[in-house]
């Protein structure tokens, strides 16, 4: 079956958004293919720095005819209704519609619209273009007097559909101006003439001949394989960065692997400070020596060129600009050590947060608060976490965090060891952004665990009060994140304490834009969700989950950790059969209550009364539930939520053999009513645990 080639051939197209590109493109065409009737055996998508490419495979010459019916008004209905029918149909008159009987209706009339399908050729000359233009680029420019808006000057159009064998036909239509053809090009430099292609196999075929690895994945592991040879080679090893590999997979069309070296005085630095200044500065690999996996001062570049010197050109290039670059790193950190991170306490009066909740000053007199006040809670030693918090953001003011942002923390932790800082101190200033994402790990020292928590909380509680919360996928301040890092650090630490106060008393440092109950509710609602999310990922299903927090959520101050364990141990039970038989009894007894209370304008809650029972079932129930709701209670205080799911199983029985005897609404109005008053203390006792009714099924 035929296949088509499509090739967009531009200037360099910016690494990062090659892949998503490409694979945006396959989709556009190949969703609208099928929207059109066109059905195909496969499509693959391609990138390089200059060119996105797609190939499919199987296509017909022609979409399929298509025959549909029409039903329209019955035939003695009046003329304007046929008249109206006619035209949406598309016919002249009724004679061109045909007759059909319904023996409850009548007579009506039925068009039959059959549609001779398109070439496939010409399907793709209307789609395509229109295609092109609305590419969803993040951002895109215009050049030169063109109207198209693309990532970079798009420069050919290569667009081919035939039979393997066969001299394939161009697919003709026109772009801003550029015409659509079979040629495109090779290398920048190596191999900068047009070469005409046919199909997919001749086409990646000739741009490997013209020095264009056309495979995302195949010029990673060219990369990844040629690096690794030749540190090898020098007893070294590659620091793993597939990130960086991705990148200068997407920098290359035809990677050539080089090693460099660097003065060995440079790796007095941080070894973080080193790798971070080669790979920002150079996009290049660092190694690791292969005996005492120490830094090497050796490090691994990415050509595009074949160079005729075998390369050195390059690499000293590469190994001069490293070295300004280290240079200038070795001056940052000699400064910085110079100056204690206290003194810079008074330059974060300068700098701001965000213009609704001031300086990075202001923030860390809030954190400050919130750490002791979290101190308080979990036995963290009061004083380091106190002087954690005041510290945690003077890296930010340091020379090496202005040049490297994201060695921020990291910084501040080297520069409080040197400057004699207690350990559990200096570690909370790197570990307070932790988690930083889901592979990441969580503080697990108290006192980097009550200032990370105070970080996260502040986030949260500070763009609540401002009504600046996440919406849909925009989460600019990551406070998904900071909610996620909250509850880890809580959960994996153990940390059971509420923290319900502690928010609210947080939030009068900041100017609400809203009532504080609303926003503290909406605030505790927004990290339960992602409570929800996590636990789903444990095996705890989402209305297990919010059966818990609907009757013991954050805003009631109930700890993460207490919640978790009354889910945990409600999960196991609604999966047992003992389970599932006090689940279906509860269901019954709520619903009978929710409809009597419905009928009778009242909810009932009073005592029971043991006289008015008549039958065995009654009493036994009765005296389960009295003794049940004691124990589970006082399991619950303990946050013996084992024993106290256990307790309540134990309700089946009674329950069970009380809808077997026992008929609710009784012709006695008192006993019905003593009934109803049972069931309600049946359902006050689950909810203990938590509300049932949030339960599927």
């Amino acid at each position: 079956m035929p296949e088509l080639l499509l090739e967009l051939f531009s200037e360099e197209i910016p690494a990062g958004q090659q892949r998503r590109a490409a694979e945006n493109l396959k989709k556009l065409i190949t969703d609208q293919l099928v929207e059109k009737g066109v059905l195909y055996e496969g499509a693959i998508a391609h990138a390089t720095p200059r060119r996105l490419a797609v190939h499919i495979a199987g296509l017909p010459k022609a979409s399929q005819d298509v025959k549909t019916e029409r039903k329209g008004p019955r035939t003695d209905a009046p003329e304007k209704a046929i008249e109206g029918f006619l035209r949406a149909a598309g016919l002249s008159s009724v004679d061109e519609a045909q007759v059909q009987s319904d023996p409850k209706k009548g007579d009506f009339y039925v068009a039959v619209i059959e549609k001779k399908g398109e070439l496939t050729t010409d399907i793709l000359a209307n789609l395509l273009p229109g295609t092109i233009e609305k590419f969803p680029w993040p951002k895109s420019m215009r050049w030169g007097r063109g109207k198209l808006n693309w990532i970079r000057p798009l420069r050919a159009i290569t667009a081919t559909f035939g039979h393997e064998g066969e001299d394939p036909e161009i697919i003709d239509f026109e772009v801003d101006g550029l015409k659509s053809g079979d040629t495109t090009y090779g290398h920048r430099f190596m191999a900068p003439d047009a070469i005409k292609v046919r199909r997919f196999d001749d086409y990646a075929h000739a741009l490997e001949q013209n020095k264009v690895v056309l495979d995302f994945e195949r010029r990673k592991e060219m990369i990844r394989a040629d690096a690794a040879n030749l540190a090898f080679a020098q007893n070294l090893k590659v620091i793993d960065d597939e990130g960086l590999l991705d990148e200068v997979a997407g920098l290359v069309e035809w990677p050539q692997t080089m090693m460099g070296r660097f003065d060995e005085k440079f790796l007095s630095l941080p070894e973080e400070v080193v790798i971070t200044a080669i790979r920002a500065h150079q996009k290049c690999f660092c190694l690791r020596d292969g005996t005492t996996g120490k830094l090497a001062n050796h490090f691994i570049l990415v050509s595009n060129l074949e160079a005729e010197d075998g390369g050195k050109t390059i690499v000293g290039g590469n190994e001069r600009v490293i070295k300004a670059r280290l240079s200038d790193a070795k001056f940052f950190y000699d400064t910085d050590l110079n100056v204690p991170l206290e003194s810079r306490l008074k330059k974060l009066d300068n700098m701001v947060f965000h213009e609704k909740l001031g300086t990075q000053s202001a923030r860390v007199e809030r954190l400050v608060e919130l750490s002791n006040a979290i101190a308080g809670q979990i036995n963290a030693p009061i004083a380091d976490v106190n002087r954690a918090a005041k510290l945690a953001k003077a890296d930010l003011v340091t020379d090496m965090v202005f040049e490297f942002p994201e060695l921020q923390g990291l910084m501040g932790r080297y520069y409080a060891e040197a400057q004699g800082e207690q350990d559990n101190v200096s570690a909370a200033l790197q570990d307070h952004y932790k988690p930083v994402g889901p592979s990441d790990s969580v503080p697990a020292e108290l006192t980097s665990a009550a200032v990370a928590l105070a970080d996260k909380l502040d986030m949260l509680i500070g763009f609540w009060a401002i009504d600046e919360k996440p919406t849909g996928s925009k989460d600019p301040f990551a406070l998904r994140r900071a909610a996620l890092g909250v509850i880890r650090i809580c959960l994996e630490n153990k940390l059971d304490f509420a923290f319900d106060q502690l928010l609210a008393d947080h939030l009068k440092h900041f100017n609400l834009a809203g009532d504080a109950a609303e926003t503290l509710e909406s605030l505790c609602g927004f990290i339960e969700d992602r409570l929800i999310v996590q636990m789903r990922e444990q095996g705890i299903a989402h209305d297990v989950l919010s059966a818990v927090l609907h009757k013991n959520g954050l805003a009631k101050g109930v700890s993460l950790v207490n919640i978790v364990a009354r889910a945990n141990e409600l999960n196991g039970l609604v999966k047992s059969e003992q389970g599932e038989s006090l689940v279906a009894g509860y269901r019954r007894a709520a619903n009978i209550l929710r409809a009597e209370e419905k009928k009778d304008g009242r909810r009932y809650h009073e005592e029971v009364d043991h006289k008015l029972f008549k039958a065995d079932e009654e009493e036994k129930l009765a005296t389960s539930i009295e003794v049940i709701n004691e124990a589970v209670a006082a399991n619950i205080a303990a946050e013996d939520f084992a024993t106290a799911i256990t307790e309540l199983s134990t309700l089946r029985a009674p329950v069970d053999a009380f809808f077997e005897q026992v008929l609710v609404n009784d012709d006695d109005q008192n006993v019905r009513v003593n009934r109803l008053n049972l069931l309600a203390k049946l359902r006050d006792t689950m909810h203990l645990i938590a509300d049932f009714s949030k339960l599927d099924g």
